[in-house]
């Protein structure tokens, strides 16, 4: 049986002006997940990559990250998972990931192929 991950200490924090929501660990870079916020109503936060850093990996925080990310959806702020790990994240934690209209998805999809550079 497989050891279970290690856990670690994150600080997570949101740059919204940049569309990074960060996670360090001991003051350093640890991983990403890269978004944008979407235009119109509702203005729903899109993740479009989830990054972990080289040396960082299978410790759990592109995990946490996306966990952090989908809490937006408790405040009453759409998210859209386009990036595959966290749409994948959120299909297996239904209870962290409140579902997301198909129309939303569309939404999203076509505001990042008209803007490729939030990609």
């Amino acid at each position: 049986m497989a050891e279970p991950a290690e856990r670690v200490e994150l600080d997570i924090r949101d740059d919204r002006a940049s569309g990074n929501l960060l996670a360090y660990e001991n003051r350093k870079a640890a991983g990403v997940v890269a978004y944008f916020v979407m235009d119109g109503e509702p203005a729903a936060l899109v993740a479009v990559h989830t990054v972990v850093e080289p040396g960082h990996e299978g410790r759990g925080i592109a995990g946490a990250l996306v966990r952090e990310f989908c809490a937006a959806a408790r405040q009453a702020v759409p998210v859209v998972p386009l990036c595959p790990y966290a749409a994948k994240w959120a299909a297996r934690h239904p209870d962290q990931a409140p579902e997301v209209p198909a129309d939303l998805v569309e939404q999203a999809k076509t505001q990042l192929k008209a803007h490729p550079e939030l990609y």
